[in-house]
């Protein structure tokens, strides 16, 4: 009888391998078509009837990676390696997700496993020497780094007396101020694929509130003709995650400023966890700047960037920010008034929180799936609109199939505004708008339109371009 028990316990095990193996076929299936949440389902299940394979956790944690999960893409790689010391992709993957949470030397160490047990892997070297490139220009900049006060690039800047030359034909300022005419000529000028002169780049009753736009140029000019030009009657707020990925990121921070500087109390942007200087320099911002300006262009985008508001509320009611709640209760609006923002943020705290935070349906909190700061629960929603005495928040940050989502009862809305994002994600986009009356959200969806062929993060860190993300 106890010999049955065995064999019958081993044909249950076989059962259970085979059936993992046909949900991981399945989740591999939904990964090449890009349906990356119902591939990171199977791989689930999969795990779930079989917890010690190492390959089924190195897929879910490139699935994870590609949904920009980072913390659990890291936890995944992690685990791989802990079941299998050798399993090189394990080792891959846990690169890929230090560099994406922008922890260089763990990646460094990674590919240094890599290169060591695959000496003539030519991509795996490639990797290595990219990421040892970047710890290093690392060390220097702490090494040169100096404690007196920073002087502002604005100082060193000389733009009286900048010529503009003679076959310059472009758009130009009216007495250094910008204009409508201006603006609708610059949006003309940048959909041509055309440069702004340097010159220029340098001086420049219901709201519709506006999600990541991630440098999707013509996305940009597609919700202005849909909802019209910003205007004094025609108010908008810009919810952070203007620039990276997307490869007019220039273009579209050039637009957005130029609104700002000409309805300063109608147009409103507010900081992104993207509009940060690691996130510039792995996904794209810094070196489209460098490449159509100059690094001192991209030193003053960094300045200001830091100066960008993190939070803004409407009428007493709706408290808007790029990502989301606190790590802790007890956080108040005047907590968030007393935030020193111009700096790069801090790994944690409500500086963070408001960056990178995100909601989940259970209540309480719990650790990032982005390996920073922390998810909140419907009843830490609750808790702060009710100390705070507002009625819902309105967030961005994550990529949604509808363009936006509604959650924790209708006190939680996200809404994100890059249709088809990275060119991959088959998602519609969304803005919302809200009227004083009553401050009811109406969603308003749209579609990707086309652009040119410039691929999405064509100006990324090497290592980005090389197929990690």
């Amino acid at each position: 009888m106890a010999h049955e028990s065995v064999n019958g316990s081993e044909k249950k095990m076989a059962e259970g391998g085979n059936d993992a193996e046909l949900l991981k076929e399945k989740a591999n299936k939904y990964f090449k078509e890009k349906d990356y949440e119902n591939a990171i389902k199977y791989y689930s299940e999969a795990l779930e009837l079989n917890p010690s394979n190492a390959i089924y956790y190195s897929n879910r944690s490139l699935a994870y990676l590609r949904t920009e999960c980072y913390g659990y893409a890291l936890a995944d790689a992690t685990k791989a390696l802990e079941i299998d010391k050798n399993y090189i992709k394990g080792y891959y993957r846990r690169a890929t997700s230090n560099m994406a949470l922008g922890k260089f030397k763990a990646a460094l160490k990674d590919y240094e496993t890599v290169v060591r047990v695959r000496p003539n892997d030519k991509d795996a070297r490639m990797k290595y020497q990219e990421c040892n490139k970047i710890v290093k220009q690392k060390a220097f900049e702490r090494a040169i780094a100096s404690d007196e006060i920073k002087k502002s690039v604005v100082d060193s800047l000389d733009i009286e007396n900048m010529t503009i030359e003679d076959d310059y034909v472009g758009p130009k300022l009216e007495d250094g101020k910008v204009s409508m005419k201006f603006m609708n000529e610059m949006m003309d000028w940048f959909q041509d694929q055309k440069k702004l002169h340097r010159k220029c780049a340098y001086q420049t009753e219901k709201i519709t509130i506006c999600g990541d736009t991630h440098g999707q140029y013509y996305d940009l000019l597609n919700i202005f003709k849909l909802n019209g030009l910003p205007s004094e009657t025609n108010p908008y707020l810009f919810n952070g995650d203007f620039v990276d990925r997307g490869s007019f990121s220039v273009e579209v921070i050039l637009t957005l400023f130029g609104f700002k500087l000409l309805y300063p109390d109608n147009f409103h942007l507010l900081r992104g966890n993207h509009e940060t200087d690691n996130m510039n320099q792995m996904y794209g911002f810094e070196g489209e700047v460098k490449a159509k300006y100059t690094a001192q262009m991209f030193q003053l985008f960094s300045e200001v960037f830091q100066w960008l508001p993190l939070a803004q509320c409407i009428n007493n009611k709706v408290l808007v920010m790029h990502g989301g709640l606190f790590s802790e209760d007890g956080v108040t609006l005047e907590d968030l008034r007393k935030i020193d923002r111009n700096r790069q943020p801090p790994d944690s705290g409500p500086m963070c929180d408001l960056l990178w935070s995100d909601p989940q349906p259970q209540n309480g909190r719990s650790i990032s799936k982005r390996g920073v700061s922390c998810q909140f629960g419907p009843d830490v929603t609750e808790r702060f609109l009710e100390q705070n005495k507002l009625d819902f928040i309105v967030r961005s940050h994550e990529v949604k199939a509808e363009g936006y989502e509604v959650t924790h009862s209708g006190k939680c809305i996200t809404v994100f505004s890059a249709p088809n994002y990275c060119d991959q994600m088959g998602n519609k986009g969304a803005y919302i708008h809200l009227r004083a009356s009553d401050l009811k959200p109406e969603f308003h969806q749209f579609t990707a339109v086309p652009h040119p062929n410039v691929k999405p993060m064509a100006y990324a860190n090497t290592l980005m371009q090389l197929g990690m993300m």
